[in-house]
């Protein structure tokens, strides 16, 4: 007895330790990262550099009230594309911004955003104000934006990786087999490019998988390069060749002679070079700000009582409560809601980057979004993805917007409802019985296959949500049914091909969207009003859901490109019902 209260009393006060070091550690970390944000008497002075390290995952909007702004340790700039976009804008005719600064290794987005950001920056050149890059290593993404600098500078063993685009697909047919365990599929018949449930009963990708993933990395790839190519007139087909043969991933000089980079220099040489652009003598420090600290002091974009209400629609779809990296069918239909009740806001501009997910819950916010179109203008702008679910959300506004690179479509369901009868039977040793009251009270457990008439009803359920999907496409968008099926069956569009089919109306980023909703709104002056409302951290602090998504943010930085495939098996698996989901991963 004695030692059992030793070793009680020992691991309780080790216990407490620890909590105490842990409190002890959450109050310095919130006391420094306050007065670390309470630094809002941040000076903005002549001669100022705006610098832009934009290597970590961009989010849509800059979360002011996220726990990584507490936690920040490395001072990572952790700004939105909101505040990035708008610091792009407002430097232009910043009277104390010389010029901007690009420190890029690899960016934390895709191509359709950094589309968006190279768009921003070569109207900000039309200011005369001059943009340079410089890295040690370049992605393939970085070097894309990148290549709209004036100058671009490499260090002399750096590495400019530029391969070409691929996605790839893990399969796990062969794992659920040694395991015993069947994922029963329904689909469509004919949604043959819907190739998220591929993954359960194939080794390989389809044709029809095959035939869209080729044309769609083909029209990225192919935008890619042409805007390279009249960027730093570069012929296509040397970008190409050197794609092939990975030639400037390994002689960094070829990268100067083919004119991919204009010279390698060291750091301190860059430094140098900066005190010349901004006249700043060598002996004195340059003046340099970061995007979240600019976004506090730029001068003001939107002036008006008047609001246009921007509404983030960012993350896969889900029922219930949302954030700013997950869709819940809650959050955003209140924000819908809201917005549209507000009487100071004129129009709505509904920001989707999204893969889709559950269809019911698309359908409860496509509804607000229905809702809100018969009081104001609402327009969609598609980011990265707005694609299965994503489009449907989408389907009913008023107008739509997408870059040429917005993967979209993939107007398609599918349901997944795993068997786990042999492994539970077989591998592990468990049997099951039941009593029921009616025929089909077991429908949906999971220690037996679906019977024949229930799966015979979930096909039916699942066909005409299909069905249902068509049609709404096909009254939203003025389209002959017969054709938006032939267009839809899963498949998935780059925005360019999107906007020949008619599933867009015009390609642009958020800017042309506000600008578009502004007209329709008949406003000569406005302001923005964002939704939803971001949520303080520390009062979901202890809540599974915020100890999930900062446990994901860890995995995400430690697997870095490799998490995009445990986040698609995850995201399949987690959705109840039927699931409109976009079915790819693409690697850049």
């Amino acid at each position: 007895m004695k030692s059992f209260f030793k070793t009680f009393f020992a691991s309780f006060l080790g216990s407490a330790v620890l909590l105490i070091v842990l409190v002890i550690l959450l109050i310095g970390s919130f006391v420094s990262s306050v007065a670390k944000s309470s630094e809002t008497n941040v000076t903005l002075k002549p001669k100022t550099v705006l610098y832009m390290n934009l290597n970590y995952d961009i989010p849509e909007r800059t979360n002011k009230n996220s726990l990584e702004m507490y936690f920040n340790i490395d001072d990572i700039d952790m700004a939105g594309m909101n505040d990035i976009l708008n610091n792009i804008d407002a430097a232009a005719t910043d009277s104390n911004i010389e010029g901007i600064f690009l420190d890029l290794s690899m960016i934390g987005t895709s191509s359709a955003n950094i589309e968006e950001l190279r768009n921003r920056l070569i109207s900000f050149k039309e200011s005369g104000k001059f943009i340079i890059s410089y890295s040690e290593t370049y992605s393939q993404s970085a070097y894309y934006l990148a290549s709209v600098s004036d100058k671009i500078y490499m260090l002399p063993d750096g590495i400019l990786d530029i391969h070409g685009m691929a996605s790839q697909s893990m399969f796990y047919k062969h794992l659920l087999e040694k395991l015993d365990i069947e994922m029963q599929i329904i689909r469509p018949a004919n949604n043959k490019f819907k190739s998220a449930v591929e993954p359960y009963f194939l080794d390989e990708m389809s044709e029809a998988n095959k035939e869209q993933t080729s044309v769609l990395l083909n029209s990225i790839w192919n935008k890619i390069c042409n805007d390279i190519s009249v960027a730093r007139n570069i012929d296509v087909n040397t970008i190409n060749q050197m794609a092939d043969d990975l030639t400037l991933m390994f002689n960094s000089q070829a990268a100067v002679e083919y004119g991919f980079v204009d010279e390698l220099i060291y750091k301190d040489e860059l430094l140098a070079k900066l005190h010349e652009l901004t006249n700043t003598p060598d002996n004195k420090k340059l003046n340099i700000i970061k995007n979240t600290q600019y976004a506090k002091v730029r001068p003001e974009l939107y002036k008006g009582e008047d609001k246009i209400a921007i509404v983030y629609a960012s993350g896969q779809i889900f029922d219930g409560e949302g954030d700013d990296n997950k869709i819940g069918s809650t959050t955003l239909s209140a924000a819908l809601r809201q917005a549209r009740n507000d009487n100071k806001v004129k129009a709505i501009v509904m920001r989707v980057n999204s893969p889709g997910g559950s269809a019911v819950a698309s359908e409860v916010i496509r509804r607000e979004v229905e809702l809100a179109a018969k009081e104001k203008p609402v327009i969609v702008s598609m980011g990265n993805y707005a694609a299965s679910g994503g489009y449907w959300i989408s389907s009913t506004a008023d107008y739509i917007f997408a870059d040429p690179n917005t993967l979209t479509g993939s107007i398609g369901v599918f349901g997944t409802i795993p068997n786990f009868e042999g492994f539970l039977n077989d591998k592990i040793g468990l049997t099951f019985d039941e009593v029921k009251t009616n025929k089909n009270s077991d429908f949906g457990t999971l220690s037996k296959p679906l019977s024949p008439y229930q799966m015979t009803m979930m096909q039916k359920h699942v066909t005409e949500t299909y069905d249902n999907f068509i049609t709404l496409v096909s009254e939203t968008r003025g389209l002959r049914k017969t054709f938006v099926d032939s267009i839809a069956q899963g498949r998935v569009w780059s925005g360019t091909d999107a906007l020949e089919i008619g599933l867009v109306d015009e390609l642009g980023g958020i800017d042309k969207a506000i600008a578009y909703a502004a007209d329709k709104a008949g406003l000569t002056s406005y302001s923005i009003k964002e939704f939803p409302k971001q949520k303080d951290p520390f009062e979901d602090l202890f809540k599974t859901e915020t100890q999930e998504y900062y446990t994901k943010a860890v995995m995400k930085n430690n697997l870095g490109s490799s998490y995009k495939y445990l986040e698609a098996i995850e995201n399949i698996s987690r959705i109840e019902g039927i699931q409109a989901l976009m079915p790819m991963v693409v690697v850049e």
